[in-house]
């Protein structure tokens, strides 16, 4: 008999100093796609993500883990681990942490090459990031 996979919407955190990218997949947990940013700054930023977790009927939340190149956990993965901590204790749903080395690299060449710029491009990479990892963290779950 085949393994059946968790199924329900997961949303994906891709944490900036300014602003948090966030992603979303569908309910089969097949595709990832950019959701908007959340400005960073206790207690509003963990409300706005309790409120997107409850209006888009969220079942697990994947918080960027930005592990060094070689795998060390720098002063950005700690301060991610903190986060994901912070959430656990508002959310509903279990919070994890997904290695992301290289997704923000990944968004900006994708964006350069359709061309965004600018502020606006700031702003569609928090997004885009989110989406890399969420995508990854998809494709990890399906192995």
């Amino acid at each position: 008999m085949p393994e059946r996979r968790p199924r329900g919407r997961v949303l994906g955190l891709d944490l900036g100093e300014a602003r948090i990218g966030v992603a979303i997949s569908d309910d089969e947990r097949r595709l990832a796609v950019p959701l908007g940013t959340v400005r960073t700054g206790a207690p509003r930023d963990l409300a706005a993500i309790a409120e997107l977790v409850r209006e888009h009927d969220v079942a697990l939340v994947v918080v960027g883990h930005p592990l060094s190149l070689s795998g060390e956990r720098g002063e950005a993965a700690r301060k991610a681990e903190a986060f994901a901590e912070a959430l656990r204790e508002v959310l509903p749903v279990p919070v994890a942490l997904h290695d992301e080395r290289l997704t923000t690299v990944e968004a900006e060449r994708a964006l350069g090459e359709a061309g965004a710029r600018g502020r606006r491009r700031r702003r569609a990479v928090d997004r885009s990031a989110a989406a890399v990892m969420l995508q990854a963290y998809l494709d990890a779950e399906r192995g």
